[in-house]
């Protein structure tokens, strides 16, 4: 598919824009691209190519904004196919209902997505803090024969979207989806239950990390920490994040351990996505 959209874009493009243009992310049958503010008034023809080039594919809508704000939105604009923001995305033999205008998500987290489902044991309690229209819970509870996945988003219309997608993939009454800001739900509902916390807003990582803790049981557990890191090539990202958070909870007198990080995907210039898990070790009052 690349290799034919490449053909099509070199006959109305210049070269060296061909490859800034040939790299798009595609949810349900909606591709996403972005473009470059000398290539937008090539925008219908780069649209129409990527129709073209991916049969599947009925919408073509361009990023014209960073993610941004508490929902973790980003502005687009329709340049070809059917006019509409709203798709159905299979990952994992799970299906997402998902507005991309409306709700976050990211095809390029599927690898993660089902790198922490496949850790996950039978019996687990997990509190997922970010969770969007669900997919890394709906996705664990497909996985793992879990007790409960509590599933908390700021965003109203992505718990409605996220309610829907329990029903479809049928984990109706182990994912719980709440509606609230997550500090102040596991303040109030989900102290001290859960075996492994999701932290998937690297945002807010560090702020909210203390709320993470604070939903563990008091025998420990694990904790997938979010980062977003800068790094010239050559430096170890993975390492100035865990270096980061080593110090946050030090501040926070936790016992703990990082046995894994990785970079999960560039984000833009020198800028990256980064894991850690987190194991916390039970309290001293164990």
């Amino acid at each position: 598919m690349k290799k034919r959209l490449s053909k099509r874009l070199s006959e109305i493009l210049p070269q060296n824009w061909v490859q800034i243009c040939n790299s798009y992310d595609i949810v349900g049958d909606i591709a996403i691209i972005r473009l470059i503010e000398e290539s937008r008034k090539y925008s219908n023809k780069i649209g129409t190519a990527i129709l073209t080039a991916n049969k599947h594919v009925r919408t073509v809508l361009a990023q014209t904004s960073a993610v941004s704000g508490e929902f973790r939105l980003r502005k687009l604009r329709h340049i070809a196919g059917e006019k509409r923001t709203q798709t159905t995305h299979k990952e994992s033999k799970c299906l997402f209902n998902v507005d991309v205008a409306k709700c976050y998500f990211s095809p390029r987290l599927s690898h993660e997505r089902k790198r922490i489902a496949d850790q996950v044991a039978e019996g687990e309690t997990v509190v997922n803090m970010f969770a969007g229209v669900g997919c890394f819970s709906i996705l664990i509870a497909k996985n793992a024969k879990v007790e409960k996945v509590y599933s908390i988003d700021v965003n109203p219309l992505a718990i409605k979207y996220m309610r829907e997608n329990v029903r479809m993939n049928g984990v109706y009454g182990t994912v719980i989806p709440i509606l609230g800001d997550a500090g102040q739900i596991i303040e109030e509902k989900l102290r001290g239950l859960a075996d492994r916390v999701l932290m998937p807003l690297p945002e807010k990582a560090l702020e909210y990390l203390p709320y993470g803790l604070l939903s563990l049981k008091k025998t420990g557990g694990w904790i997938h920490c979010y980062d977003f890191e800068h790094a010239e090539k050559g430096k170890d990202v993975v390492e100035k994040v865990k270096t980061r958070v080593r110090k946050r909870l030090q501040s926070l007198d936790v016992a703990f351990e990082i046995p894994f990080g990785r970079k999960v995907r560039a984000t833009g210039p020198n800028w990256h996505q980064v894991v850690l898990d987190i194991k916390a070790k039970p309290t001293r009052s164990q």
